[in-house]
């Protein structure tokens, strides 16, 4: 057994766990339904602000940041410590912007990761992302960051799009629900 010193100096045997217990995390009709209420957002364009609500679905996460006796792989069902403790992240995200000049439905798809700050991440922790958006027959890039407390399920992102056609600033009150 690896052994640590003890206060006086003396090597002490310390208990190794040979194992670690996977989660029992699976997709449930409660858990689903509560995926279906969107966080709100502002998005800000050339043609004013608008009010719109974001879904966020993640087909596929790699945790670096848990217990290196777990799989670090998760899909779709992510555990929020799994996801704060450090990840990266394939993410899909519908959005619906209000207003007839600017709104309607838009799709992001991208790439996102997330640091600790704080407590492993439950405190505090960041993101950084990139994603295409499609949005009135037009695609676009957009980068992000974010900054999350209570254990991810408060947060803010700001996601901005550079290119001409869909240049846009959205800011998102991210509420996820585990």
């Amino acid at each position: 057994a690896p052994r640590e010193a003890a206060a006086g100096g003396a090597p002490r045997e310390v208990a190794v766990s040979g194992s670690a217990t996977e989660p029992g995390i699976r997709l449930t009709l409660p858990w689903l339904l509560v995926q279906l209420v969107p966080s709100p957002e502002l998005w800000i364009g050339a043609r004013g602000t608008r009010f719109g609500v974001r879904w966020q679905v993640t087909p596929l996460l790699y945790s670096f940041g848990i217990n290196r006796k777990l799989s670090p792989w998760r899909a779709f069902v992510v555990e929020p410590l799994t996801r704060h403790a450090g990840s990266i992240e394939l993410f899909g995200s519908p959005e619906y912007v209000a207003g007839a000049a600017a709104g309607g439905w838009m799709v992001r798809g991208g790439i996102r990761s997330y640091f600790p700050l704080l407590d492993r991440g439950e405190a505090l922790s960041c993101s950084l992302g990139g994603s295409v958006l499609y949005a009135r027959d037009q695609v676009a890039a957009s980068y992000e960051a974010g900054i999350y407390t209570l254990f991810g399920g408060l947060g803010a992102q700001v996601t901005v799009t550079p290119t001409a056609a869909l240049r846009s600033t959205t800011i998102t009150l991210s509420i996820r629900y585990f």
